[in-house]
């Protein structure tokens, strides 16, 4: 690396694979304020013509698929089939379904009048203007891009500062958005690190959407709240999964596998507590322990099928050994796994730990890494009991062949989203909030109404009977209309309260 440009090297063998060049701090108010004049003729453009863009981006990038896998798998080390199902096809079915609904999403909502029913309102939806997008690197496509579209179809303009381990494929999703018709100046990608960020949220964007960790999210949200704008922050998970002991064991088994491990366990919703019923442990974790030890390590870069790929640099590496370290030196016993992999590249071994307990580190920090750890219980009480100890609450899932049962489960779980016999997919259903609750972040990204807080909700209110010449509570104040009013208090608010507002309405 040096002061003017950050080298890309691949995490699987460590080969230079590419370089961006570092946006000075200083550029980075000048490159809003373009995006901002942009934005301003862009705001014109009717919903349905920004709709159609999204479907233009959608053609390019099934076009170029294969350039966003492999750019993935050089700088991500991803396996080729994560690319694609989690990056390019999520981002697929993003466009699809905003460039279908966004219509309908932000046309102006009626309000029903309820006291002062000879007055009626509307709430109709504005851009906020330019938009600060800040990217983590476990997901680099598929996470910001899901911004950008949402952000361009809402009508603003957006800058996208991406994580500097992963800022490859943002220069490339910008070439296909490019490469559609969109104006290059309502997409700005700012490259560097930490500073770049920062001078992004301080530079004069009007709404910040960031992913990352806790303590960063921390820095954003003061940040934001200093110069009184917006934000949407996700940000840590430590996942619970209950396997219930009416769990469908082979389904179990297998969603737990990929749910721990997909990304090498670099997923903010990636299971990191298995609390496993004690019915049903001794059928369960040998299960488990099997699926996980026929697990391939692998480089993307090479023409070999595999499973796992490595995590994104060393720094990761370390913090999964030291949690892992930690958890064998306080009793934990590694089933499978439990170890860096010599050689080239920040491998660590797909990891299953047993009789893991509440003071070890692997149960309450966020791991990020290929290691579920598991605990036994012996009732559905002290399982959600676990689940609900974290300080962490973005997602969580529920395993049982009782549905009904397991949704009942779900509400009592302190997370933004609960799956039942499912893991991580709804990330992947666009029409869908991804929230999380306690220290996982602030506000919403996908869904209708994330789609709607990346607008300005601008209220009217106006008169159906025109001709009145005053109100009775405007000036002057006289001892009848007094009278008047108390009367009213009685019919409006007191017995018969329903009735009459029926006749008047």
């Amino acid at each position: 690396m040096s002061q003017t440009q950050i080298d890309i090297h691949c995490p699987a063998n460590g080969q230079l694979v590419g370089s961006v060049p570092i946006t000075p701090v200083a550029d980075v108010p000048a490159i809003i304020a373009r995006a901002r004049a942009a934005q301003v003729r862009w705001a014109q453009v009717p919903v349905a013509e920004r709709a159609n863009l999204l479907r233009a981006v959608r053609k390019r990038l099934l076009a170029r698929q294969d350039d966003v896998v492999d750019c993935l798998a050089r700088q991500n080390g991803k396996p080729r089939t994560e690319g694609l199902i989690h990056e390019v096809m999520e981002h697929l079915e993003l466009l699809t379904y905003f460039s279908d609904e966004a219509e309908r999403i932000l046309e102006p909502q009626q309000i029903p009048a309820h006291l002062l029913v000879h007055r009626q309102s509307y709430v109709h939806f504005r851009p906020r203007g330019v938009l600060g997008v800040v990217a983590p690197w476990n997901f680099p496509f598929t996470i910001p891009f899901g911004a950008v579209a949402m952000g361009l179809v809402s009508g603003n303009a957006v800058v996208l500062k991406p994580s500097e381990f992963t800022p490859l494929v943002a220069d490339l999703g910008r070439a296909i958005y490019l490469e559609a018709g969109l104006d290059p100046e309502l997409l700005h990608i700012v490259h560097g690190y930490g500073d770049v960020g920062a001078a992004l949220v301080n530079g004069g964007v009007d709404f910040v959407e960031f992913t990352g960790s806790v303590a960063t999210g921390r820095k954003v949200a003061a940040m934001c709240g200093e110069r009184l704008i917006p934000c949407v922050t996700e940000l840590g998970g430590k996942a619970p999964a209950l396997i219930l002991a009416d769990a469908p064991l082979e389904r179990t088994v297998q969603a737990v596998t990929w749910g721990g491990l997909a990304n090498a366990g670099q997923v903010c919703a990636s299971i990191e507590r298995l609390l496993v019923h004690d019915k049903v442990y001794d059928q369960f974790v040998p299960k488990l322990v099997e699926k996980v030890k026929a697990l391939r390590l692998g480089d993307a870069m090479g023409d070999a099928e595999f499973d796992v790929g490595p995590l994104v640099n060393e720094r990761q590496r370390e913090i999964v050994e030291r949690l892992v370290n930690d958890a064998v030196a306080k009793g934990a016993v590694a089933a499978t796994g439990g170890k860096r992999v010599d050689g080239p590249g920040f491998f660590f071994e797909p990891t299953v730990l047993l009789n893991c307990t509440t003071d070890m580190d692997i149960i309450n920090k966020e791991t990020f890494g290929p290691v579920i750890p598991v605990m036994r219980l012996s009732d559905e009480d002290a399982m959600v009991a676990e689940a609900n100890r974290s300080h962490l609450g973005l997602l969580a899932y529920v395993f049982t062949r009782r549905t009904e049962h397991g949704r009942k489960l779900a509400e009592r779980i302190s997370a933004g989203t609960v799956m039942v016999n499912d893991v991580l997919a709804t990330h992947a259903m666009a029409e869908t909030p991804w929230a999380g609750v306690k220290q996982s972040g602030i506000g919403s990204v996908h869904s209708d109404d994330g789609l709607r807080h990346m607008c300005e909700a601008r209220h009217v209110n106006y008169d159906t009977v025109p001709w009145l010449s005053r109100e009775l509570w405007w000036f002057p104040y006289r001892k009848k209309d007094l009278g008047l009013f108390r009367r009213s208090l009685g019919g409006l608010f007191g017995r018969g309260v329903d009735r009459i507002r029926k006749i008047v309405a």
